[in-house]
Protein backbone atom coordinates (compact mmCIF):
# COMPACT_ATOMS: atom_id res chain seq x y z
CA UNK A 1 0.00 0.00 0.00
CA UNK A 2 2.60 2.54 0.83
CA UNK A 3 3.78 2.24 -2.79
CA UNK A 4 0.43 3.05 -4.27
CA UNK A 5 0.41 6.11 -2.05
CA UNK A 6 4.11 7.11 -3.15
CA UNK A 7 2.90 6.66 -6.58
CA UNK A 8 0.18 9.26 -5.62
CA UNK A 9 -2.87 7.10 -5.21
CA UNK A 10 -6.31 8.97 -3.97
CA UNK A 11 -7.68 6.18 -2.85
CA UNK A 12 -6.29 2.68 -2.12
CA UNK A 13 -8.63 -0.74 -2.24
CA UNK A 14 -7.15 -3.77 -0.80
CA UNK A 15 -8.75 -7.04 -1.95
CA UNK A 16 -8.60 -9.77 0.02
CA UNK A 17 -10.00 -12.75 -1.85
CA UNK A 18 -7.92 -14.92 -3.96
CA UNK A 19 -8.31 -13.23 -7.77
CA UNK A 20 -9.36 -17.15 -8.78
CA UNK A 21 -12.76 -16.67 -6.94
CA UNK A 22 -15.46 -14.34 -8.42
CA UNK A 23 -17.05 -12.84 -5.40
CA UNK A 24 -14.29 -9.40 -5.21
CA UNK A 25 -16.02 -6.93 -3.58
CA UNK A 26 -13.43 -5.28 -3.27
CA UNK A 27 -12.67 -4.69 -6.61
CA UNK A 28 -16.37 -4.39 -7.43
CA UNK A 29 -16.29 -0.82 -4.77
CA UNK A 30 -12.95 0.13 -6.96
CA UNK A 31 -15.04 -0.18 -10.45
CA UNK A 32 -17.91 1.64 -9.30
CA UNK A 33 -15.60 4.26 -7.53
CA UNK A 34 -13.47 4.88 -10.77
CA UNK A 35 -14.21 7.45 -13.65
CA UNK A 36 -13.53 8.72 -16.36
CA UNK A 37 -9.96 10.32 -16.64
CA UNK A 38 -9.06 8.21 -13.39
CA UNK A 39 -6.20 6.15 -13.94
CA UNK A 40 -6.45 2.05 -11.67
CA UNK A 41 -2.48 1.67 -10.47
CA UNK A 42 -1.69 -1.85 -9.16
CA UNK A 43 1.36 -3.14 -7.34
CA UNK A 44 2.14 -5.70 -9.36
CA UNK A 45 -0.32 -7.54 -12.57
CA UNK A 46 -1.18 -10.40 -10.64
CA UNK A 47 -2.91 -8.81 -8.62
CA UNK A 48 -5.91 -7.87 -10.88
CA UNK A 49 -6.56 -10.71 -12.77
CA UNK A 50 -6.38 -14.36 -13.34
CA UNK A 51 -4.79 -14.94 -16.38
CA UNK A 52 -3.59 -13.22 -19.29
CA UNK A 53 -6.90 -13.03 -21.28
CA UNK A 54 -8.47 -12.05 -17.74
CA UNK A 55 -6.05 -8.90 -17.61
CA UNK A 56 -6.52 -8.07 -21.16
CA UNK A 57 -9.98 -8.13 -20.76
CA UNK A 58 -10.04 -5.92 -17.34
CA UNK A 59 -7.69 -3.28 -19.05
CA UNK A 60 -9.97 -2.86 -22.09
CA UNK A 61 -13.42 -2.25 -20.12
CA UNK A 62 -11.45 0.27 -17.87
CA UNK A 63 -9.64 2.04 -21.16
CA UNK A 64 -13.74 2.17 -23.25
CA UNK A 65 -14.75 3.70 -19.62
CA UNK A 66 -12.07 6.13 -19.98
CA UNK A 67 -10.04 5.21 -17.32
CA UNK A 68 -6.18 4.60 -17.50
CA UNK A 69 -4.49 1.87 -16.60
CA UNK A 70 -0.72 1.53 -15.12
CA UNK A 71 1.51 -1.48 -12.63
CA UNK A 72 4.50 -0.44 -10.58
CA UNK A 73 6.09 -3.48 -11.21
CA UNK A 74 5.39 -3.25 -15.10
CA UNK A 75 6.36 0.62 -15.67
CA UNK A 76 6.00 -0.29 -19.42
CA UNK A 77 2.46 -1.00 -18.97
CA UNK A 78 0.95 2.48 -18.46
CA UNK A 79 -2.43 2.95 -20.61
CA UNK A 80 -2.00 6.78 -19.92
CA UNK A 81 1.29 7.09 -22.18
CA UNK A 82 1.39 6.32 -26.10
CA UNK A 83 4.06 3.99 -25.42
CA UNK A 84 2.02 1.88 -23.17
CA UNK A 85 -0.99 1.97 -24.44
CA UNK A 86 0.92 0.41 -27.93
CA UNK A 87 2.16 -2.44 -25.43
CA UNK A 88 -1.08 -3.25 -24.07
CA UNK A 89 -2.14 -3.55 -27.20
CA UNK A 90 0.22 -5.98 -28.20
CA UNK A 91 -0.50 -7.81 -25.28
CA UNK A 92 -4.39 -8.04 -25.46
CA UNK A 93 -3.53 -9.53 -29.05
CA UNK A 94 -1.14 -12.00 -27.70
CA UNK A 95 -4.19 -13.16 -25.13
CA UNK A 96 -6.91 -13.09 -28.05
CA UNK A 97 -4.60 -15.51 -30.03
CA UNK A 98 -4.09 -17.52 -26.70
CA UNK A 99 -7.88 -17.63 -26.77
CA UNK A 100 -8.06 -18.66 -30.34
CA UNK A 101 -5.40 -21.38 -30.05
CA UNK A 102 -6.99 -23.04 -26.92
CA UNK A 103 -10.35 -22.78 -28.84
CA UNK A 104 -9.12 -24.37 -31.73
CA UNK A 105 -7.48 -27.18 -30.11
CA UNK A 106 -10.30 -28.19 -28.00
CA UNK A 107 -12.64 -28.23 -31.18
CA UNK A 108 -9.83 -30.90 -32.46
CA UNK A 109 -9.78 -32.59 -29.62
CA UNK A 110 -13.40 -33.21 -29.82
CA UNK A 111 -13.39 -34.11 -33.47
CA UNK A 112 -10.51 -36.66 -32.66
CA UNK A 113 -12.79 -38.46 -30.14
CA UNK A 114 -15.72 -38.38 -32.18
CA UNK A 115 -13.84 -39.95 -34.74
CA UNK A 116 -12.35 -42.54 -31.77
CA UNK A 117 -16.09 -43.04 -31.25
CA UNK A 118 -15.58 -41.25 -27.62
CA UNK A 119 -18.78 -39.32 -26.43
CA UNK A 120 -19.05 -36.32 -24.19
CA UNK A 121 -20.45 -35.93 -20.83
CA UNK A 122 -21.51 -38.35 -18.15
CA UNK A 123 -21.93 -42.18 -19.17
CA UNK A 124 -25.77 -43.02 -19.14
CA UNK A 125 -26.50 -45.23 -16.59
CA UNK A 126 -29.57 -46.69 -17.96
CA UNK A 127 -28.01 -49.42 -20.60
CA UNK A 128 -30.25 -50.69 -23.21
CA UNK A 129 -29.88 -54.29 -20.95
CA UNK A 130 -30.90 -52.50 -17.59
CA UNK A 131 -33.97 -50.94 -19.31
CA UNK A 132 -34.61 -54.41 -20.61
CA UNK A 133 -34.60 -55.67 -17.00
CA UNK A 134 -36.47 -52.85 -15.72
CA UNK A 135 -39.22 -53.65 -18.19
CA UNK A 136 -39.29 -56.93 -17.45
CA UNK A 137 -39.01 -56.26 -13.14
CA UNK A 138 -42.48 -54.08 -13.68
CA UNK A 139 -44.35 -56.33 -15.49
CA UNK A 140 -43.95 -58.79 -12.61
CA UNK A 141 -45.78 -55.77 -10.49
CA UNK A 142 -42.30 -54.62 -9.03
CA UNK A 143 -42.67 -50.61 -8.17
CA UNK A 144 -40.76 -47.88 -9.90
CA UNK A 145 -38.91 -47.00 -6.52
CA UNK A 146 -38.28 -50.85 -5.96
CA UNK A 147 -37.27 -51.75 -9.73
CA UNK A 148 -34.91 -48.59 -9.18
CA UNK A 149 -33.01 -50.14 -6.09
CA UNK A 150 -32.59 -53.73 -7.38
CA UNK A 151 -31.02 -51.86 -10.47
CA UNK A 152 -28.87 -49.38 -8.31
CA UNK A 153 -30.57 -46.39 -10.30
CA UNK A 154 -32.41 -43.00 -9.49
CA UNK A 155 -35.67 -43.46 -9.78
CA UNK A 156 -35.78 -40.43 -12.39
CA UNK A 157 -32.92 -42.01 -14.85
CA UNK A 158 -35.40 -45.44 -14.79
CA UNK A 159 -38.71 -43.14 -15.78
CA UNK A 160 -36.77 -41.83 -18.17
CA UNK A 161 -34.89 -44.21 -19.52
CA UNK A 162 -39.24 -46.65 -19.62
CA UNK A 163 -40.57 -43.36 -21.00
CA UNK A 164 -38.75 -44.16 -24.35
CA UNK A 165 -39.81 -46.45 -27.01
CA UNK A 166 -38.39 -49.78 -27.23
CA UNK A 167 -37.82 -49.58 -30.23
CA UNK A 168 -35.25 -46.68 -30.14
CA UNK A 169 -31.95 -47.55 -29.15
CA UNK A 170 -29.56 -45.95 -26.46
CA UNK A 171 -26.50 -44.69 -27.54
CA UNK A 172 -24.24 -45.70 -24.36
CA UNK A 173 -21.23 -44.42 -24.13
CA UNK A 174 -18.50 -46.78 -22.78
CA UNK A 175 -15.22 -45.60 -20.41
CA UNK A 176 -12.24 -46.38 -21.68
Amino acid sequence: MDALVAAGAVRVFQEYASGATQARTRWKECLDYLQPGNVLTVTDLTRLGRSTADLADIVTVLGQRGIGFRSLAEPWLDTTSAHGKLIFDMFASLAEYERSRLSERTKAGLVAAKARGRLGGRPRTMTPSKTDAARQLRSQGKTLKETAQILSVSVSSLTRALSLPESVPEVVSEAA
